[in-house]
C-alpha cells in the first residue's frame, strides 16, 4: 500500500524534472500523479511541481562549484595561481577603479603590483605560514597586498579599520602577526597601542604623508615597493587549495572579534556559487562600495575579479548620493549590497542618474522584503541575488530566483544532497534532541537554529574554524543527522516555508546587527564599563520601526553624580567603531543581576527607549548635533515615525 502511495509522487517528480525540457508528455504524466496520489501526498506533488525548476538549477550549480573545486584539488592550485591565469588572459582589460580618485590598474598592471609585494616579503625573510595584519582603509592597494603575500604562502590578517585600543590590540595579537601594515590615516590609532605591541613587531606605512615618528619607528612601505622588481619571483608555493589563504575577523555571539580561518578553497567556493547562480559574466563591471576587510567586499566582491576577471569598482566609504552617479559613470552592470545599503538608496531623493543606470543584478545579504520591493521597482533592477552566509560558516543559503525575503532555500525534494537544516532548540539556546540523541528538525513555520554538517573531505563541506581552539569548538555540535557526525552551529534562528525558501528571524546569543555589522554586546559592556570605572552595563539591541537590525542601547549602573555626556561621547569615539557606539543610553541607580551576578537584559530590551515605560533618564545620540538629548515623548514619536534618522 505504501509502494503505491510512493509510486504516485514519483511519477509527478519525475514528470516535472523532465517537464523543464519537454513540456508536452511529461506535463500528462505529472498531472496524471496528481489525479493518482493520495490526498496526504497531493500537497507534497503541488509543492514539488512548484520547486523542482529551483531545485534542479540549484543542483547544477552546486555541481559545477564542486567539480571545478575538485578539480583545483586534484592539481593542488591556489587562489595567486588562478589570478595569474585569470590576469595573463587579458592583461589590458581595466581589474580595479577607485573613487572617488578615479585611478585605475589593469590586471597586468595589478599581477605587477602583486609579484612586488611578493618579492618584498622574501627580501623581508618570511616563510610561509607568517602572518602580516593589515589595518587599511578600504583602498585598492588592499588588494596587491594580501594576493601577493598569498604568493609566497605568507598569510594576511585583515583588520577592521574602525577598531581602536582594546579591540584593536585584541585583534594582531590573536592573528600571530609579526608584522603590522597600516595606513597613514590610521597613525594615531596605531601609535595610542604601539607600547602595548610586542616590541619586535615591525611597523609598515603606506599611503598619505610618510612623516616620520621615532615613537613608531616605521618604515615607508610606498618606498620599498617602488623599488621591489615587478617579475615573478622565483619561488615555488608549498601550500595547496585546502591550506590558509588569510584571516578575516568575525564578532560571533560574545566577546571579541574571532580570526576566522579562510582557505584557498574557501574563497573559491564562496566567490563561485555567487559568480554561476547569479548568472555573472567576466565582461560585467561590480560595484563594490563594502568594506575590504570583510568577507563580502574582500571574497564575494573582489573575488569576481580575482578568479573571473570582472572589472570592479572600489568606492572608499558607502555614499547613497553618489551611488547611482558611480554606476553611471562607470557602467556598472552589477552591484553589491548589504541590506542598509538599500534602505538608505531608497530614503534618497529622486535622481537623473537612478534611472540611467545598466545595472541588471543586485546582490547581497540583509535585504528586507519592504525594502525589497520598493527597491526593485524603484531603480528597475531586473534580478536581487540574495544569499545568507558567514565567513566561517559551511551552511551558506542562496536565493536563485528572487523570492522577496528570502535569503535563500532548502530543496523538500532533495534536502539530502545539500545538507543543511533548521533544527528545533530549546528555550535555553541548547538543540533539542529526539529518543536517539539526535537533533529535531524543523517542520515548515517551526523557527530553528541553522546548521551544517560537516565534511572535511568534502571541499563544500568542511570548516575551517578560527584561529583559537576553544572559538572553534563552541560552533561545533555532534550527534546531529546520525549518531557520530558533527555540524557547524551557525547561531542564527531562522524560519522556513512549506516551499523551502528560509527566512531570517534572528541572532542567538548577545549579538545583534546593526549597519550591516555584528555587535557584539559583551565586548561593547567590557569597552564601557572601564570607560565608567567599571560601572555596571548593559548592552542590548532595541528595534527602531522601519530600520533594519537593532539600534544600540546601554543601561548603565551610575551613582557618582551627575553624568556627563559630553565626556562619555568622546571617549566612546575614541575606543569604540561607529556602528557600536550605543544609540540610546539609560542613566540606572543600579542594573539588575541574577543571582550569579548576570546582568538580566530581557526587560531592559523590552522597555526599549520609550519614557513612559521607564523613570529613569534616557538619552539619543544625535548625530547631526553630535551629542546625547534627552528622550522626551514628542522625540521618541518623532524617532518611531521616522522623522529623525538613527
Amino acid at each position: 500500500m505504501r509502494l503505491l502511495s510512493v509510486f504516485p509522487v514519483c511519477l509527478a517528480a519525475l514528470g516535472a524534472a523532465v517537464l523543464l525540457c519537454v513540456p508536452g508528455v511529461w506535463s500528462v504524466l505529472a498531472a496524471l500523479g496528481l489525479c493518482l496520489a493520495p490526498r496526504s501526498s497531493r500537497r507534497f506533488i503541488h509543492v514539488a511541481l512548484s520547486t523542482i525548476r529551483r531545485d534542479l538549477r540549484c543542483l547544477f550549480f552546486i555541481l559545477k562549484v564542486k567539480m571545478s573545486m575538485n578539480h583545483h584539488v586534484q592539481r593542488k592550485h591556489t587562489v595567486p595561481e588562478l589570478f595569474v591565469q585569470t590576469a595573463m588572459k587579458h592583461p589590458h582589460r581595466t581589474a580595479l577603479i577607485y573613487e572617488p580618485t578615479g585611478e585605475s590598474w589593469t590586471f597586468g598592471g595589478l599581477l605587477e603590483e602583486c609579484y612586488s609585494v611578493a618579492h618584498w616579503a622574501l627580501e623581508q625573510g618570511w616563510n610561509e605560514g607568517d602572518v602580516v595584519a593589515l589595518f587599511l582603509e578600504t583602498c585598492p592597494t588592499v588588494v596587491p597586498l594580501w594576493l601577493g603575500l598569498a604568493m609566497v604562502g605568507v598569510e594576511a590578517a585583515f583588520i577592521n579599520c574602525n577598531l581602536r585600543r582594546d579591540p584593536l590590540l585584541h585583534c594582531v595579537r590573536v592573528s600571530g602577526a609579526n608584522v603590522l601594515v597600516f595606513g597613514a590615516e590610521l597613525t594615531e590609532a596605531v601609535q595610542d597601542v604601539r607600547s602595548s605591541l610586542e616590541s619586535e613587531m615591525l611597523l609598515f606605512r603606506c599611503g598619505g604623508e610618510q612623516q616620520e615618528m621615532e615613537s613608531l619607528r616605521t618604515h615607508n612601505l610606498d618606498e620599498l615597493l617602488s623599488r621591489s622588481p615587478k617579475h615573478k619571483p622565483n619561488y615555488t608555493l608549498k601550500k595547496d587549495f585546502n591550506d590558509v589563504l588569510f584571516y578575516i575577523y568575525t564578532s560571533g555571539t560574545t566577546g571579541m572579534p574571532k580570526a576566522a580561518v579562510v582557505v584557498h578553497s574557501r574563497y573559491f567556493r564562496i566567490a563561485a556559487f555567487g559568480f554561476y547562480s547569479f548568472g555573472l559574466k567576466s565582461s560585467d563591471r561590480l560595484y563594490n562600495c563594502l568594506p575590504l576587510y570583510h568577507s563580502a567586499g574582500a571574497i564575494m566582491g573582489m573575488g569576481q575579479c580575482v578568479l573571473f576577471g570582472m572589472t570592479i569598482v572600489v568606492r572608499k566609504r558607502f555614499s547613497a548620493s553618489r551611488f547611482w552617479d558611480d554606476c553611471v559613470k562607470h557602467r556598472c552592470t552589477v552591484v553589491q549590497y548589504i541590506g542598509e545599503i538599500c534602505r538608505y538608496l531608497v530614503a534618497q531623493p529622486v535622481r537623473p542618474s537612478e534611472a540611467q543606470h545598466r545595472v541588471r543584478v543586485a546582490f547581497g545579504n540583509g535585504l528586507r522584503r519592504s525594502v525589497w520591493e520598493e527597491f526593485v521597482r524603484r531603480f528597475r533592477i531586473p534580478q536581487i541575488g540574495e544569499f545568507y552566509g558567514a565567513t566561517e560558516c559551511n551552511c551558506s543559503l542562496i536565493n536563485i530566483d528572487g523570492k522577496p525575503g528570502a535569503c535563500g532555500f532548502n530543496s523538500r525534494i532533495l534536502p539530502s544532497f545539500y545538507p543543511v537544516r533548521l533544527m528545533r532548540t530549546q528555550e535555553n539556546g541548547e538543540m533539542l534532541r529526539d529518543k536517539q540523541g539526535l537533533c529535531v528538525p524543523c517542520q515548515p513555520g517551526q523557527p530553528g537554529m541553522l546548521v551544517g554538517r560537516i565534511d572535511n573531505k568534502d571541499p563544500l563541506r568542511r570548516f575551517d574554524g578560527y584561529v583559537d581552539g576553544d572559538s572553534t569548538d563552541q560552533k561545533i555540535v555532534h550527534n546531529v543527522f546520525k549518531t557520530g557526525d558533527s555540524a557547524y552551529i551557525s547561531g542564527d534562528v531562522m524560519v522556513m516555508d512549506e516551499y523551502g525558501y528560509i527566512y531570517f528571524r534572528d541572532r542567538s546569543g548577545d549579538t545583534f546587527r546593526w549597519r550591516g555589522e555584528n555587535v557584539s554586546t559583551t565586548e561593547v559592556e567590557g569597552v564601557l564599563s572601564g570607560l565608567l570605572g567599571h560601572a555596571d552595563v548593559a548592552v542590548y539591541g532595541v528595534s527602531v520601526p522601519g530600520v533594519e537590525g537593532k539600534a544600540g542601547m546601554a543601561a548603565i549602573g551610575y551613582t557618582g553624580g551627575s553624568f556627563d555626556l559630553a565626556t562619555f561621547l568622546v571617549r566612546v569615539k575614541k575606543t569604540l567603531p561607529s556602528f557600536a557606539r550605543p544609540l540610546f543610553l539609560r542613566l540606572m541607580s543600579a542594573v539588575e543581576t541574577t543571582g550569579t551576578f548576570k546582568i538580566t537584559k530581557a526587560k531592559l530590551q523590552r522597555e526599549g527607549y520609550e519614557p513612559q515605560k521607564s523613570s529613569e533618564k534616557l538619552y539619543f545620540l544625535d548625530i547631526r548635533a553630535d551629542r546625547y538629548v534627552e528622550v522626551t515623548d514628542e522625540l521618541c514619536q518623532e524617532i518611531t515615525e521616522g522623522r529623525i534618522r538613527v
